[in-house]
């Protein structure tokens, strides 16, 4: 195990969790909210951490009720669980989605209703002026890195839209990167989760902003991505591979806070209108998302961006022509069914998923803007 800050405690490698429980010894406190989702429960990793936590003498109540696409009830439910138990502090134990609800289960437990005011579109983090319990992360998938991540992704009862909430003390002061967690994840949902780390890295660092820092984690991490996700999804009992894909999703991560794009816009809506798994969906846009770049007018330094992402493929033996061919051989190659309509979305959605992506906030971010017209073109190309 290592560790290492950025700026969050990052415990890596075999024997993290028990270092974990180590840690929470020295922290003063009495009993923890485990926020986590009924798999997690039901495969046996939240009896792996109740029993690292009971031995560092900590008393927790467990939530298991978030949704694969969190919703607003799940916070609130959360908030009460929370309540109910007495607890001072709180561990988002699972993928993204349970790890994002414990973040704003931590907002809303401090701060007063109603959850939409925190609307980070809105500049809704200026009014999260409350003093937070303490927040912990062990990520069991690796894709979101939301451990990693100063916000969280909650569907809004009143809008039905993933809505963005955003705070730099909702940072978990300790992520847990422990790879043997990762092991029971099927091959279809390491893709997914690992796509989702992939289009992350991509997104940030084609976003046109001066951030060298956030374009050298980028690369990494894609790097990271193409060298072993394949080999996670065909052997996931190789702990080297897992823990490289957990690396890999919090520099995603990390490089994000430099910006999105297109991707992002409509991967949402997809999900919350549909029920995508966020990690599919990104990935079921990405090749026409990246042809449309690649037919853009590009200025100089937008093409050598295109073109160093293209070297990275062939790099690692992925090299498939354009980068938008590149990209549509590593979905196959990982076991992604292309096609949104072979994943249950119609064609006579695409005027609404179009009119939901441009209300989105992240394509703010994409290397060309874009337009109604271009969301309905990618969407419809990836049918």
């Amino acid at each position: 195990m290592v560790q290492y800050n950025y700026p969050t405690i990052i415990l890596l490698g075999e024997g993290s969790l028990a270092e974990f429980g180590r840690r929470l010894k020295d922290r003063d406190h009495k009993k923890a909210l485990i926020v986590t989702d009924k798999t997690v429960e039901e495969i046996g990793i939240v009896k792996k951490v109740t029993d690292v936590i009971a031995a560092a003498g900590l008393q927790y109540e467990v939530f298991d009720e978030t949704h694969p696409n969190p919703i607003e009830e799940d916070v609130e439910k959360g908030v009460a669980a929370y309540r109910k138990g007495a607890c001072d502090s709180i561990i988002g134990l699972g993928g993204g989605s349970p790890i994002d609800v414990a973040k704003v289960i931590k907002i809303m437990v401090a701060n007063p209703p109603p959850l939409s005011q925190y609307d980070d579109s809105k500049g809704g983090d200026r009014l999260i002026t409350q003093p937070m319990p303490s927040l912990y992360a062990v990520p069991t998938t690796s894709g979101t890195g939301s451990e990693v991540g100063r916000s969280g992704v909650i569907i809004l009862r009143e809008t039905g839209r993933k809505t963005i909430f955003f705070h730099p003390e909702i940072l978990p002061a300790i992520a847990v990167l422990e790879p043997a967690l990762t092991v029971g994840m099927p091959p279809l949902l390491t893709a997914a989760t690992g796509m989702d780390a992939f289009v992350h890295c991509l997104e940030a660092y084609f976003v046109n902003m001066f951030h060298p820092m956030a374009d050298g984690i980028a690369l990494q991490g894609m790097e990271l991505v193409l060298k072993w996700l394949t080999e996670a999804c065909r052997n996931g009992r190789n702990i080297e591979a897992r823990e490289k894909m957990q690396i890999a999703a919090s520099m995603g991560a990390v490089a994000f806070q430099k910006g999105l794009g297109m991707i992002h816009s409509m991967a949402h809506p997809l999900s919350s209108l549909y029920g995508l798994h966020h990690g599919l969906a990104n990935a079921l846009v990405l090749p026409d998302s990246v042809l449309l770049l690649e037919q853009s007018s590009l200025n100089v330094e937008q093409i050598a961006k295109i073109q160093k992402v293209r070297s990275i493929f062939a790099e690692c033996g992925m090299g498939r022509g354009s980068l938008s061919e590149s990209c549509r051989a590593f979905c196959d190659s990982v076991g992604i069914q292309m096609g949104l309509s072979k994943h249950d979305v119609p064609s006579d959605g695409i005027d609404m998923l179009s009119a939901e992506a441009l209300k989105d906030s992240c394509h703010a971010g994409n290397m060309v803007p874009v337009t109604i017209n271009d969301f309905k073109k990618v969407l419809t190309a990836a049918l």
